[in-house]
């Protein structure tokens, strides 16, 4: 029997292709460990799309364990040493962080006062996020590796290479900042703030760099913490103290990527394998912020839909630009339970192009939902009932699959879809009211449904449904379809019908069916 490893090699979801590249790329190296690593801002709240970049990253991981023996690490790393430029919209004490403006995040006090530092609140949501889905990771500190000294040997090759890294970066200025640009930005001893300056002189024996500040020529070190340096050089310098091996980002910063591989290069050091992802939109088209808070947070998605489900949306499509809004949730669920029902049925080749391989590393232990998210909306609409258990006895007369194994899997997704139509459905539902015409079809409808009687096969539903459509001369049957789910539900679509009879019950549908047309 050939194994697994071997047949991973054929696989064509875009994990195991990232993983390839990788692979190939250190073939000669004789590495003993493969780093990869998201980077991430705290200088707002953590934001969803950041999060995408370490699900799939970590897609990538669990692909490479399979492929290859070597050990291989996923590095977490927080810029938070970045001087605060701006005030979020979307923290309190706004005039607090405004006195602190330009200092190091870590720096800076919580604004909403439950940690150490503005910074340090950021990195444990998260971390939150992150232990939430189960990653491994290594999380890493920009404060503390500067601090600690970590990056000295690196900032010593900087300062080394001063002019060299200026020669790279200064033709992608304006020509009033190529005035005054220095990889280095000290952090000024008396306010705290990281300055933004020119370097006057350098020093490689003291390791020091000459500025002017208020008036006065100041010789700092660049070591442990006195200094930092400008994002796109830190970036190249990061890949090399930490010898990084691969790296996601967004497309609007693939000219810094190259630009920092440039700089990667004048400090002697290959930069990482890489892959570039289109960036999510909101429902306007408008790129997602996270000064702006514009799109969905995490606890908004994970307040109506398991934590797998938006795994799922990260996966699909990284190159494509997706709009990310509350709408795409339903679609998502559905399409996560699509694939999750395939699975178990497939050989071990499309399991590893499946998606639910990539979410849930390798192995289904949720088994089949039968039921979609679409559906248990139209049931917590048509039953108004507003508790949980209600509804998961409608779902259990219909799925003998649910399970030990699965029950709190249909319990979230339960509780997200009363959630959604909650607060978000039900502001958007419009009832069409019936012609007199349409009522005599909703009553001949229901007789029928009361001959077919309870508890038959929902196909059985579903072909009587479709005969009424034709019997009353509907020219496309989804015209009949869309006027049940207009004049029952308020909306233009929904799951297939018969398979609502069969779980909701034909003596309650013909109580909502009256109750809509009388």
């Amino acid at each position: 029997m050939t194994s697994i490893k071997v047949i991973s090699q054929d696989a064509k979801s875009w994990p195991f292709i990232e993983a390839k590249k990788i692979l190939k790329k250190i073939e000669t190296q004789n590495k003993s460990l493969i780093r990869l690593q998201t980077g991430y801002g705290p200088s707002g709240l953590p934001h969803i799309g950041t999060f995408g970049e370490v699900a799939r990253t970590t897609m990538i991981l669990n692909a490479l364990r399979l492929m290859s023996d070597t050990k291989v690490e996923l590095i977490a790393f927080s810029d938070d040493m970045d001087g605060l430029r701006k005030v979020p919209d979307n923290v309190p004490n706004q005039e607090m962080l405004e006195e602190n403006l330009h200092k190091p995040l870590t720096s800076i006090p919580d604004p909403f006062g439950t940690s150490s530092s503005f910074g340090d609140h950021n990195n444990e949501m998260l971390r939150e996020f992150l232990d939430k889905f189960g990653f491994e990771y290594s999380f890493k500190s920009a404060t503390d590796l500067y601090k600690s000294g970590f990056f000295n040997d690196q900032l010593k090759k900087v300062l080394f290479n001063h002019e060299k890294i200026k020669e790279i970066i200064l033709p992608t200025l304006g020509e009033e900042r190529q005035k005054t640009y220095s990889p280095f930005l000290p952090v000024c001893q008396k306010s705290g703030h990281v300055l933004e300056i020119e370097v006057l002189d350098t020093d490689v024996e003291k390791n020091t760099i000459l500025y002017r500040h208020n008036g006065e020529e100041v010789e700092q070190s660049i070591l442990n913490g006195d200094c930092k340096l400008q994002w796109k050089v830190d970036w190249a310098m990061r890949w090399c103290a930490l010898d990084i091996d691969y790296e996601m980002y967004g497309k609007d910063l693939i000219p810094t990527f190259q630009l920092s591989s440039k700089v990667c290069r004048a400090l002697d050091h290959n930069p990482p394998e890489n892959y570039f992802y289109e960036l999510f939109l909101d429902q306007n088209g408008e790129k997602i912020s996270k000064s702006k808070g514009n799109g969905l947070s995490i606890e908004q998605w994970l307040a109506y839909a398991p934590k797998e489900t938006l795994s799922y949306f990260m996966y699909q499509n990284p190159r494509r630009a997706k709009k990310l809004f509350l709408d795409i949730i339903p679609k998502s669920t559905d399409e996560f339970l699509s694939h999750l029902n395939k699975f178990d049925e497939q050989s071990t080749l499309e399991k590893l192009d499946n998606p639910i391989w990539h979410i849930m590393n390798g192995k289904n232990d949720i088994g089949k939902i039968s039921v979609s998210y679409n559906l248990i909306l139209n049931l917590v609409s048509a039953s108004g009932k507003n508790d949980s258990a209600t509804i998961l006895d409608f779902v259990k007369k219909y799925d003998q699959k649910i399970n030990e194994s699965n029950i709190n899997f249909v319990n979230e997704i339960i509780s997200g879809a009363m959630n959604f139509e909650k607060d978000v459905t039900s502001e958007k539902i419009n009832f069409k009211v019936p012609s007199n015409d349409e009522k005599l079809i909703f009553k001949d409808l229901a007789s029928r449904m009361s001959k077919i009687g309870e508890n038959a096969d929902p196909e059985v539903y579903q072909t009587e449904i479709y005969q009424v459509g034709k019997d009353y001369k509907f020219e496309n049957l989804r015209d009949w379809f869309k006027l049940i789910y207009q004049v029952l539900f308020g909306k233009d679509d929904g799951p297939r019908f018969g398979t609502f009879v069969a779980i909701y019950g034909v003596n309650e549908t013909i109580k909502l069916i009256n109750e809509k047309i009388n």
